[in-house]
């Protein structure tokens, strides 16, 4: 078949289009080359056997012709960092989507199966046990509580003290502007989907990990984050008290969850999960980088936090796991992969100090004063 990928220029996009190829489908790329990801133009890593279009997922033209031909569609193109434009996120990740199926039922394309990258983020602060409430959902953190490095959130019932647990699919309150665009696009293109006979798939992707993540994303990825201050033997920047529990998933497991979307038809007009399936701390991740470089040098309490971050966030995969798709790879497995591409890479700036303060420019890294 043929398949269009939709930001296939991007990290888990350009990873998609080499499985695509190797298993023997066509493909064609549809990307904007945003300069502030890919500053250098188009990445060398793209295969030359994929067809290569620049072009804006939000222009209706440029989307359309994209779209002749093909069999299936995958789409990965995003705005992500949690910066305060507010309605950048609508207009690339919602409107997008809306667009997408607009022209698929405007024009009557055959097209058998879209797959869009949805988020964890639209999962929000997540799930958690309450001692007398057992299953509750606490709302975003109280902007007074961090700015006294009050991290935990309390049980929106009684304002006792609560344990996170994993979050399933059937959860979502999204706490940021990033979240709500992601939420906004799974429910446009599942629900569209399903009302045109448009088999469709919405993945939360939770903390994507492995190479080609771009060095100049100033918000996401840890992996980058840390790898890139070992590189330049610096430590590795850790917000809040570093105890925070995240979910990596590595690169490879994420391309394995998006052939089987494609090939499987049990998937379709459902979002699942695609974790790792095991929380650490954010001061574990920086060990284990430290290990990876073999450098004895820990993580830096910066005294301050990331305004819009969530807590505690793990997500629970057992409704893909029913599928058949287990991940094989964990957080070190993800490093090693990235540090040895790191290595690979020629005239590496280095940008961590430069996205420090402008994230600070911008009031998302804000200080705290413990009480």
């Amino acid at each position: 078949m043929k398949g269009l990928v939709i930001g296939g220029a991007g990290f888990i996009g350009s990873h998609t289009v080499d499985a695509l190829l190797t298993e023997g489908h066509s493909v064609r790329i549809l990307d904007v080359l945003q300069s502030r990801i890919h500053p250098k133009g188009k990445p060398d890593y793209l295969p030359n056997e994929a067809e290569f279009i620049q072009g804006d997922v939000t222009d209706k033209s440029a989307l359309e012709s994209a779209l002749d031909g093909i069999d299936f569609v995958y789409h990965f193109a995003a705005y992500q960092d949690y910066l305060p434009d507010f309605s950048s996120f609508i207009e690339v990740n919602s409107k997008s989507a809306a667009l997408l199926f607009e022209i698929i039922v405007e024009k009557k394309l055959p097209i058998q199966k879209v797959i869009v990258a949805s988020s964890q983020s639209v999962l929000g602060e997540g799930a958690y046990n309450c001692p007398q409430h057992n299953l509750v959902f606490p709302d975003l953190r109280s902007e007074s509580k961090m700015e006294l490095g009050i991290w935990d959130p309390l049980c929106p019932i009684c304002e006792g003290d609560i344990q996170w647990k994993l979050t399933d699919e059937s959860h979502a309150s999204p706490q940021n502007a990033y979240g709500l665009s992601k939420y906004s696009q799974e429910m446009i293109s599942l629900v569209l989907g399903k009302r045109y006979k448009i088999p469709t798939v919405a993945f939360r992707y939770s903390i994507v990990q492995g190479p080609r993540q771009s060095f100049f994303n100033m918000y996401s990825g840890a992996c980058r984050i840390f790898c890139l201050s070992l590189y330049f033997d610096k430590r590795p920047p850790i917000y809040e008290d570093g105890l925070q529990i995240r979910d990596y998933v590595n690169i490879k497991d994420v391309v394995s969850a998006n052939l089987l979307a494609l090939n499987s038809s049990k998937a379709d007009y459902q979002a699942f999960n695609v974790g790792g399936g095991k929380g650490y701390t954010v001061l574990e991740l920086s060990a284990m980088a430290a290990k990876v470089f073999q450098k004895e040098i820990s993580g830096k309490l910066t005294g301050a936090y990331r305004f819009g971050d969530t807590r505690h966030i793990c997500s629970d995969i057992s409704k893909l796991n029913a599928l058949g798709w287990v991940p094989k790879f964990n957080p070190e497995d993800s490093l090693r992969d990235y540090v040895s591409w790191l290595q690979d890479q020629n005239d590496i700036d280095d940008i961590l100090e430069y996205a420090e303060k402008n994230m600070k420019n911008l009031n998302v890294v804000r200080s705290f004063k413990p009480s």
